[in-house]
């Protein structure tokens, strides 16, 4: 009986298979005025990742065609160390510490000295506001403000935002989508939109300019885990603080450009010597 069955069933899902490929194609085909990137610095042994773009109009997912990504800043290897080092680095840069402990010379009283140097058999104290006494000031305590910043290197940086980058690709948390223009700016257009799709509790949506659509920026304004960020302010920790990464077109050309430039350069020396610290 089993065996009389198998055959039905294979039939019937190679059915299946060959009607949704054929959707696919078909919806490929109708897209055909989508041009190939020509990527910056092409890559020589390896082949560009590939993404769909998707659309903001409809809740409904449309697939508008495929985009090229760069291996060297979507498939690069995977530093989980990188990133931690970037997190920490965001983490500690902007903490200030305001634990404060008083000196000897911030306590109140303590001026005159509390008995003769020689004659008492004592042993010698020149104010019972010393770190010795009760009530006295503390040896080698905080000093508030006290800031933790200090500056990453240039590559460890550029090396923190290709990983993450690449990471959201394998992990299937970035989307392409070709603009964030939306028909409605009621938040809950942009909530089913996010749930149809399962993109996550928390989104962040980056554009080229830092003035978003009007629709978008008011659908997202009341809803504190949906976030709009300018490509220039891209970092690693805000990509890992959201769930999913949502990206328009000309954020990932802007991103791959100035990556690859980055990359590719000779005068990283000269540029990066501007952000060390302590230098003379």
């Amino acid at each position: 009986m089993l065996l009389k069955t198998l055959p039905k069933l294979q039939i019937q899902n190679c059915r299946h298979i060959k009607k949704y490929s054929t959707a696919i194609v078909a919806q490929t085909n109708q897209n055909e005025h989508l041009q190939q990137r020509k990527l910056m610095f092409p890559p020589k042994y390896q082949k560009p990742r590939q993404v769909w773009i998707e659309n903001l109009d409809t809740i409904d997912e449309r697939k508008l065609g495929l985009l090229d990504l760069h291996p060297s800043v979507f498939a690069v290897n995977p530093r989980i160390d990188i990133i931690q080092q970037n997190v920490r680095w965001q983490t500690l840069y902007r903490y200030v510490s305001y634990a404060h402990t008083k000196s000897t010379f911030e306590c109140r009283g303590g001026g005159k000295k509390p008995w003769p140097q020689k004659g008492l058999g004592r042993a010698r104290h020149g104010s019972i506001r010393s770190p010795l006494f009760k009530g006295g000031g503390v040896a080698h305590g905080p000093k508030s403000p006290t800031t933790h910043f200090y500056m990453l290197p240039f590559d460890v940086r550029l090396q923190g935002l290709t990983t993450t980058l690449t990471v959201k690709l394998a992990q299937d948390d970035l989307h392409v989508v070709d603009s964030l223009e939306i028909p409605a700016e009621e938040p809950s257009y942009i909530e089913e939109l996010v749930k149809s799709r399962n993109w996550g509790p928390s989104v962040l949506f980056v554009d080229v300019a830092d003035v978003m659509p009007r629709n978008i920026t008011a659908a997202t304004d009341t809803i504190k885990h949906f976030n709009l960020m300018p490509a220039y302010g891209l970092n690693v920790y805000s990509m890992l603080k959201h769930d999913t990464l949502v990206l328009t077109k000309p954020a990932v050309e802007l991103i791959e450009d100035k990556l690859l430039t980055h990359l590719h350069k000779n005068d990283t020396r000269f540029v990066t010597s501007k952000y060390k610290v302590n230098q003379v």
